[in-house]
């Protein structure tokens, strides 16, 4: 089956990869903007999330594997890769799978290393959710408060609520097998995983997902990596700063250009 996305622009081709309960439609204004910079850009939806199929195989080797049969779908050979959190793990393991297909890699606030379960609180205020009672938008949020208390994740969290049918909500991702599978996200990179192209990490200055010790483990994956901190934001850096997110990922996707 194929990934659902959202393609804006004519150009080279550009990937964005949404993280861990993310979809396209939170990159929607990112995608006008590399488009105005010469790109194609493919929003894309991985298995289980936004509009894309659910599946219960959930794991970083099956939804690399997605992107290539994206990729052959859309006959893209060479492509740039920009990848937020869970979705920097998979675009770092199709780089280093396909490393011929890919032309320069960003990887937003993730690293190759094993992160232990850390989204225990958002599952269990989404779990908190009985659809079977028809709550609306606002119950909804009442419910995942406790559990959310920060606004910005809570309505990061209420994008992927749809009407499933009139007077139904529903999320669109898939929580079973989010609840059954949760250990994969933060799975590492495979240890003889490696990508000698262009790679940008990009990192929020309060969040603790790239530390500065883990430098020197990324170059043994990505000798051509370079760093870039943006200061006073989290994990959420494209959301939080987006004119400084945009303008750094362009610096660096555009040097094709001089």
């Amino acid at each position: 089956m194929l990934l659902h996305s959202r393609i804006e622009g004519e150009g080279r081709p550009l990937l964005i990869i949404h993280g861990f309960i993310g979809m396209s439609d939170n990159w929607k204004s990112f995608g006008a903007l590399y488009a105005a910079e010469g790109f194609q850009v493919h929003m894309i939806d991985l298995r289980n999330h936004g509009k894309s199929f659910h599946s219960d195989e959930f794991n970083y080797t099956v939804m690399a594997n997605d992107i290539l049969e994206y990729c052959r779908h859309h006959n893209l050979t060479t492509v740039s890769i920009i990848g937020h959190s869970m979705g920097g793990k998979v675009a770092m393991l199709f780089a280093t799978t396909y490393p011929k297909m890919v032309e320069k890699l960003v990887v937003a606030d993730i690293g190759p290393k094993y992160y232990a379960p850390h989204h225990q609180d958002i599952l269990a205020g989404l779990n908190a959710i009985d659809f079977s009672q028809k709550p609306d938008r606002s119950e909804v949020e009442e419910t995942l408060y406790p559990y959310v208390p920060d606004f910005g994740t809570r309505q990061f969290l209420m994008k992927n609520l749809y009407w499933k049918e009139p007077g139904q909500l529903d999320f669109r991702f898939n929580l079973k097998i989010f609840n059954e599978k949760i250990e994969a996200i933060g799975e590492a990179l495979p240890e003889a995983s490696h990508f000698d192209e262009s790679t940008l990490f990009i990192r929020g200055g309060n969040s603790r997902y790239i530390l500065d010790t883990d430098f020197d483990g990324i170059k043994k994956h990505f000798p051509n990596a370079e760093f870039i901190t943006i200061p006073n934001v989290g994990h959420w850096l494209h959301a939080e700063n987006p004119k400084a997110f945009f303008e750094e990922t362009a610096r660096f996707l555009t040097k094709w250009k001089i």
